[in-house]
């Protein structure tokens, strides 16, 4: 099963100002093309979605696999060394069995942007 990154493409950070004509796209539509770049030519998949409901932790990702442990992780700022790092991150979460990445092999970029971690749902029987 795959592992999926899913970015927030609406996450917004303190100093973006804000909606205004001719001002840049949101810090999240940064960070999600810059993380679909990194991801080209991985075995790791992404999308996109309007809210991860993480305002506070703005530029926010999940990373999610069926039967794996799910991680959120925030407080990015929109460079190709976060996204790099994101996709390098996910990548060795798509090599575990169980999702969990040995905490030595993760990038130094995602170390200190974990927000959250989810068991794996339940199988149905």
């Amino acid at each position: 099963m795959a592992t999926w990154i899913t970015i927030c493409d609406t996450c917004k950070r303190a100093d973006w100002p804000g909606p205004a004509e001719g001002a840049p796209e949101p810090p999240g539509a940064r960070l999600a093309a810059l993380v679909e770049a990194a991801a080209e030519g991985t075995p790791v998949r992404t999308r996109r979605t309007s809210c991860l409901m993480g305002c506070d932790h703005g530029c926010n990702v999940a990373v999610q696999a069926g039967g794996k442990l799910c991680y959120t992780l925030g407080r990015f700022e929109p460079t190709e060394e976060a996204a790099e790092a994101i996709v390098a991150w996910a990548a060795l979460h798509a090599e575990s069995a169980s999702g969990q990445v040995p905490y030595k092999l993760w990038p130094q970029p995602v170390k200190g942007h974990f927000v959250t971690r989810h068991p794996p749902l339940p199988e149905e029987s």
